[in-house]
Order: C-alpha cells, then sequence, then structure tokens
C-alpha cells in the first residue's frame, strides 16, 4: 500500500475518532435532566440541519439533479428503517411471553437506532468525499479533514444524546459513535483510488445523507426537544446552531 493511501486512511480514521469526543461532556453532566435533553437534542438538530445544507450546496455545485436523486433516496431509506423497526416493535409486542421492558426498549432505543443507521450511511458519503477531496490538492484535504471532524463531533453529541439518557455509559455511547464514523476511512480509501468512478456519484451519496438527516432531524430530534422544553427556547437554539455550523462551514 503506497504512503499517500496510508495517509489517507490515517486522516479520514481521525475524522472517525471526532465523533466519539461528542459523547465527552456526558462525563460532567452525571444526571441527564429533561431541560438538559431538550437543550442538547436542539443543539445537535440545528448542527446536524447547518451540516446538511452544507451537503446539498457541495453536491449541487456538481449536479442539481443528482442532489434531489440523493435526497429522495435518502427519503425512502430513512422510510425503509422506520418501517422495519415498526415491524421488529409489533413482532416482539405479539410474540409469547412479550415483557413490558421490551416495548420500553424499542420505543426508548428507536431514535438512537436510525440515528445509528443513517450516520453510519451519512459517514460513507463523507468518507467518498474526504478521499475525492484527497485526489486534488493535500492542502485541500487537509481542509476537508479538519471540516469533517469538527463537524463529526456534534454528531457524536446527537448519537450519544439519547444512548446516556437510558442509561448507556459515556464510553460506550463514545465507542457507538466512532462506529458510525467507520465507513469513512472504509470507503475514502478506494475513493481516493478511485476517483474519477466516485466522483460522478458523490452528488447522489452528499443527497442521501443529507434527505436522510433532514428526516431524522424533523420527525425524531426537534419533537423530543420540544418535549423538554418551550418551543420558542428549543426554536432559537436550533437556529443559532444551525447558523453557526453554517458559518463554520464558510470559514472552512
Amino acid at each position: 500500500m503506497s504512503q499517500p493511501v496510508i495517509n489517507v486512511c490515517l486522516y479520514a480514521l481521525i475524522t472517525a475518532i471526532a465523533t466519539g469526543f461528542g459523547a465527552l461532556p456526558f462525563i460532567f453532566i452525571k444526571k441527564i435532566t429533561p431541560s438538559v435533553m431538550g437543550v442538547s437534542n436542539a443543539i445537535a438538530a440545528g448542527l446536524m440541519t447547518g451540516a446538511s445544507i452544507g451537503l446539498v450546496i457541495e453536491g449541487v455545485e456538481v449536479s442539481y439533479p443528482k442532489v434531489i436523486i440523493g435526497l429522495l433516496l435518502g427519503l425512502f431509506f430513512i422510510g425503509a428503517v422506520e418501517w422495519l423497526l415498526y415491524k421488529a416493535e409489533r413482532s416482539h409486542r405479539d410474540s409469547p411471553g412479550f415483557l413490558v421492558h421490551k416495548e420500553s426498549f424499542f420505543k426508548n432505543y428507536k431514535t438512537a437506532i436510525i440515528i445509528i443507521i443513517v450516520m453510519t450511511a451519512h459517514s460513507a458519503a463523507e468518507g467518498i468525499g474526504l478521499g475525492t477531496s484527497f485526489g486534488g490538492t493535500f492542502k485541500f484535504g487537509l481542509m476537508m479533514t479538519i471540516a469533517i471532524a469538527i463537524h463529526n463531533i456534534p454528531e457524536g453529541l446527537a448519537i450519544s444524546a439519547p444512548l446516556v439518557a437510558k442509561g448507556v455509559s459515556w464510553w460506550k455511547a463514545a465507542l457507538w459513535s466512532i462506529f458510525t464514523s467507520l465507513p469513512q476511512p472504509l470507503f475514502a480509501v478506494p475513493a481516493y483510488m478511485f476517483i474519477s468512478y466516485f466522483k460522478q456519484y458523490l452528488p447522489i451519496g452528499l443527497g442521501f445523507a443529507a434527505g436522510a438527516m433532514f428526516w431524522v432531524v424533523f420527525a425524531d430530534i426537534v419533537p423530543e426537544s420540544q418535549e423538554n422544553m418551550e418551543k420558542e427556547k428549543s426554536g432559537t437554539i436550533i437556529v443559532l446552531a444551525m447558523i453557526a455550523m453554517l458559518y463554520l462551514q464558510y470559514i472552512l
């Protein structure tokens, strides 16, 4: 394996590890109160919305129609995931010897499971983008590494918050967060090696990630935030966090 390929893999691995940093605040936050959950979900929703808008903008610059296709595929994907989780819940509810805690597991962890699945698919698109960027210049690839790494931290927060709230330790939540980003090094290397092949499909991947992320934000995270705090405060935090993420992408 050549040195440039090893470098791409290492930089992509850094972005994956950065996702685990999102769980670090829960070292100090011992008790997850409803207000903490409300604020955490609002921040995560805003940051994820801003990141998703950035993905759409990046994809549109290459191909508008392919981004639309990706958005629709992302919507259909998350709809299928939701349906499968619903079927699993019904299957356990109707099974002999069903216990109440089984239903609670699916009810309490459904959002976390969906977020983990979507973030994992999202990471594949980011990995492709990262590998493609190193196909240009090293400076551009390094800039993308920094941007994705910073962007991954609030994603880790979004994954960790519902897990920690249900009793999962912060370090296990950090490992789950890192797990969702492992597709980044796995996809970055082949993307770098076959840049001409992957580049034409990159807008679809970016649109797919954005479409699925939009659904998770507005169908799950925002309602959960507004269950734990006033809608006005939640909305304000979401918009401010979204603006912060968009500005961060702009300066990077």
